[in-house]
């Protein structure tokens, strides 16, 4: 990367000048207040927006790193972790810890069960088995920590190929992986015949519930069907769920779970000694860490309450459906059987990427993706309001695409 010709300046610039330069800058940034992205962020309306903001503010300046001097964090982070486990159904000894994001729980996670391997199990050049589909931060743990990293195969239905995972899961699996659900298509994998293949090698398993830990549960308290995915399965030894996806928490904020709660001290913890200040303890991968994204996590899990997130989940399922009535009344078809509000759509008839190119014209943010060629979309409750407007668009584009400008599949 090259770095831009920037230097301090000499004088300081006046605060006027300096909001108003970032909002000239501001303005070549994706439009998710107009609705016009379809990851990232995920706005769930005013009310919850200044809950926030408020929130952030008030520890705006705050330091999570020791709790002993602002213990008002070390509370809220504690209960956070608390109420998605009992959301998650995990069992009364289970425990975890927030994180900065969905990245940092399933590194985390991976962690931990590599050492749990060589404690263990006394492995030293461990597996991480993972489907195909499953989210690249796994594969960035896997560089991390210097281990095999192995793809399950999707089968027809877009989920990991079963029967394949049983021949690729030996004694050195240090993890198993399933995603509730996946990114790409929005399947959620068969998680207990997985979660039974890892328990049987005598490895652990994690379920990536970063898009869907605080989705998919409200879906069923709504009287959705939801495959089963969380601690209720047995195997299931760590979970992540993202806060600031569907828990629509400002971001910084996801939660990592541990089934057998001694595991966060004995594994997932650092402490060190070996200095002139004493014992330093960290649960989490950076050292000094943002009090907002915690503050604002409490605060919104608190405002909304699980009639919030049940009325927010009827919400985004009743436009997802919407979205794609109208994706198939253009011709366009929607990607295997999606479980929630992430989903994928393309053509059989016409080039799709050619398709993405014009709704990149009419300023809409679709990510794209291969095999197959898709456009992919996550729906969060603000897309109500103008799924009329999209599909003119897509319809529009739909009559009118000749050949593809070239741009490849790109994640956000």
């Amino acid at each position: 990367m090259k770095l831009p010709d920037a230097a301090l300046p000499e004088k300081g610039t006046p605060h006027d000048e300096l909001l108003a330069t970032m909002r000239e800058r501001k303005a070549a940034d994706a439009d998710w207040r107009g609705g016009k992205t379809w990851s990232l962020i995920y706005p769930a309306g005013e009310d919850v927006d200044a809950v926030l903001h408020d929130a952030n503010n008030l520890y705006l300046f705050e330091n999570a790193l020791n709790p002993f001097r602002f213990p008002s964090l070390a509370d809220m982070e504690k209960e956070v972790v608390a109420m998605t486990a009992r959301l998650l159904n995990a069992p009364p000894d289970a425990s975890g810890s927030m994180t900065s994001g969905g990245t940092e729980s399933i590194v985390q996670a991976v962690r931990v069960a590599r050492d749990r391997a060589k404690a263990e199990r006394g492995i030293t050049h461990p597996k991480l088995v993972i489907p195909f589909s499953a989210h690249p931060a796994f594969a960035k743990a896997a560089k991390y920590f210097e281990m095999e990293l192995v793809h399950i195969p999707l089968d027809d239905s877009l989920r990991a190929d079963v029967a394949k995972a049983d021949e690729l899961i030996d004694d050195r699996t240090a993890l198993v992986v399933g995603s509730a659900p996946n990114y790409p298509h929005g399947m959620v994998d068969p998680i207990p015949e997985l979660a039974a293949l890892a328990s049987s090698r005598g490895a652990p398993f994690h379920t990536d519930a970063c898009v869907g830990g605080f989705l998919l549960p409200f879906m069923e308290r709504a009287g959705m069907d939801v495959p089963p995915f969380d601690f209720r399965v047995d195997g299931v030894s760590t979970m992540s769920a993202d806060v600031h996806k569907y828990g629509f928490a400002t971001k910084g904020a996801s939660v990592v779970l541990h089934r057998n709660g001694d595991h966060v001290l004995g594994y997932q913890a650092f402490l060190y000694e070996d200095w002139p200040g004493g014992l330093y303890g960290s649960l989490a991968l950076a050292g000094a860490r943002p009090a907002a994204p915690i503050a604002a996590a409490w605060a919104v899990m608190n405002f909304l309450g699980v009639e919030g997130y049940v009325r927010l989940a009827k919400q985004t399922l009743g436009t997802t459906r919407a979205l794609q009535a109208g994706i198939a009344s253009c011709g366009l078809r929607v990607i295997g059987e999606p479980a929630a509000s992430v989903f994928a759509f393309g053509s059989d008839d016409k080039d799709i990427m050619a398709i993405g190119d014009l709704m990149d014209d009419r300023g809409w943010h679709l990510d794209r993706q291969h095999g197959p060629d898709a456009l992919h979309m996550m729906v969060s409750p603000a897309h109500e309001r103008i799924v009329d407007e999209f599909i003119s668009d897509l319809r529009d584009a739909v009559a009118n695409a000749g050949a593809s400008r070239g741009v490849e599949a790109r994640y956000s």
